[in-house]
């Protein structure tokens, strides 16, 4: 009886004790709490379908712990005002590693993204992620919205040059999600619907013309994307498997650890790309529905902190770092299930990785801190 008593007042302590922990490091508790139950389903379906590889789950652990480092150090100890002065610098040291990944970078699966530190291996063009937006949001804060002719040409040039160094690696997928980010700036900057409507013919153009430069097998995916069964056993192969997957887990899925084309080793890439197909085969439908449902909470909370920043920097940083996890998650989910081409997105904090989840949790962690330092502007 005593016990039953005390129960609810110590679960009151509890949580007031654990509120003013997040006030203390500044963050966002409703925030905060879904990305954590994100990434701790992700090692649960990481081990899973790595075929229970104990030292990958392991280094999946340290990668979420530097990434959990940067969201803390950059919600706590950064400011909007030291943020939009770093900005530059952060778009050029992007520049200057990805030059320095052209000319010396780790070659690893036919592509050359890599820097290899001795201790470690990271990909500089996940920093351009957060370099690209942040760049246009800090040329934009004490211009006039919406932009004129002359300031997208300016941000189209800080967008394109990262963007092509990206392409040339070859890593098409990334280089994607870096133009996103910026294209996403332009539209928060409000965009004139005159230039969007201009821009389609001019993409289709450049579509075209960007089609001599691919790879062989970056032609292949588009092909396969429009037929995957005329090379069921080669380059349409990560597609069907990954259909075959997501279709025989049904509404309720085979069961944890159960999904035979991930533990059989027929789907490839399970424990990065094509991490969502996995999760489709063991959990169904219905596990499928549930993490998309979570990744709408952090997408729903992160714009409505993006919206309560106080100069343009804050909000256009904000509204990109929140947008552009959307486009992780639609471009990832499109691919597996086969409404986009295969371009190798992560699913994201899930997927094993760890330059990309130490990007999107300091993303986080910036948008945190431009939320937390927010001035009150009296009536």
């Amino acid at each position: 009886m005593i016990f039953d008593e005390l129960s609810p007042s110590r679960a009151r302590r509890t949580l007031t004790a654990g509120s003013r922990t997040l006030r203390a490091l500044r963050l966002d508790g409703p925030l905060t709490g879904v990305l954590s139950l994100i990434i701790c389903i992700g090692v649960l379906v990481v081990y899973s379908a790595s075929g229970q590889n104990v030292k990958m789950v392991e280094h999946h652990l340290g990668n979420i712990a530097i990434a959990v480092a940067a969201l803390i150090a950059l919600a706590r100890f950064s400011t909007p005002q030291y943020l939009r002065l770093f900005a530059p610098a952060a778009y050029v040291i992007g520049i200057l590693l990805l030059i320095v990944v052209d000319a010396t970078g780790h070659i690893g699966k036919g592509a050359q993204r890599w820097l290899d530190i001795g201790f470690m291996r990271f990909q500089p063009s996940e920093i351009m992620k957060l370099a690209v937006p942040m760049i246009c949001a800090w040329y934009m804060h004490e211009r006039p919205l919406p932009p004129t002719f002359k300031d997208l040409l300016v941000m189209g040039v800080f967008i394109a040059i990262p963007t092509a160094m990206v392409v040339v690696q070859p890593d098409l997928g990334t280089a994607l999600l870096i133009a996103a980010s910026g294209l996403i700036v332009l539209l928060l900057a409000g965009l004139p619907v005159q230039i969007i409507l201009l821009s389609i013919p001019l993409l289709g153009a450049a579509a075209w013309s960007a089609w001599h430069f691919m790879h062989d097998y970056q032609r292949q995916r588009l092909f396969m994307f429009l037929n995957p069964e005329s090379d069921r056993l080669g380059a349409g192969y990560h597609i069907i498997q990954s259909q075959i997957a997501i279709g025989s887990g049904g509404v309720f899925g085979k069961g944890y650890m159960h999904g035979s084309q991930a533990q059989l080793d027929f789907l490839p890439e399970r424990s990065t790309d094509f991490i969502f197909s996995v999760i489709g085969e063991e959990f169904g439908l219905l596990g499928q529905l549930l993490i998309l449902t979570l990744y709408g909470i952090v997408i729903g909370r992160a714009l409505y902190l993006a919206m309560q920043g106080q100069d343009t920097f804050s909000r256009l940083t904000g509204g990109a770092i929140a947008l552009s996890f959307f486009v992780y998650v639609f471009v990832n989910s499109g691919m597996v299930s086969g409404i986009l081409p295969v371009v190798g997105v992560q699913l994201p904090l899930i997927s094993y990785g760890g330059t990309s989840m130490v990007t999107i949790m300091a993303g986080f962690g910036i948008l945190m801190s431009l939320h937390s330092h927010r001035k009150l502007v009296g009536s």
